[in-house]
């Protein structure tokens, strides 16, 4: 058995959205055409515009690339949203005291959990379909029901401190 101390990262991408791509070079072309239009034209809306839209795909390029990274240490599980490869933000931390199970997404442990509605699902997975299905499901708090995508690591790790929690099938 390992110990309580031991400490495992792991990086998951998010499937890219084409809506937001798309987005991105749309409000780029959009911003070129209406700097080049204000610029000759010497129309002072038209440059506004130019700024609206630059700042508009600056944020959205941010959300065009998303990855996830999860940290096991000490007994947590701490889920980082990483956007465009430079802006990290915690966006949760899962105490292992405080988890309900955690298993594959379509096990048969999950079923008394899945016909209860008062769950918030927060998705920290890649989005995609893969088979075999890699994801994970943990009901956390009796509030939550998160969707990660671990590895084997991760879930031993987890295991060794819950082990009645955690289920591999």
């Amino acid at each position: 058995m390992m110990n309580d101390n031991s400490y495992v990262e792991l990086l998951v991408a998010r499937k890219p959205q084409p809506l937001m791509i798309f987005l991105k070079y749309l409000l780029i072309l959009l911003a070129v055409v209406s700097f080049l239009l204000g610029f000759m034209s010497g129309n002072f809306i038209l440059m506004i515009l130019c700024i609206a839209c630059g700042v508009g795909a600056y944020f959205v390029s941010l959300n065009a690339s998303i990855e996830y990274e999860y940290q096991y240490c000490e007994r947590e599980i701490t889920v980082d949203k990483i956007l465009n490869k430079s802006k990290r933000k915690r966006v949760a931390t899962f105490e292992t005291e405080r988890m309900e199970a955690i298993a594959p997404s379509r096990s048969y442990h999950l079923d008394e959990y899945r016909n209860k509605d008062n769950y918030r699902t927060l998705d920290f997975s890649s989005g995609e379909e893969k088979q075999p299905d890699v994801t994970y499901t943990m009901y956390y708090d009796g509030r939550e029901k998160v969707i990660l995508e671990p590895n084997k690591e991760l879930i031993e790790a987890v295991k060794n401190v819950a082990p009645r929690k955690v289920f591999m099938d």
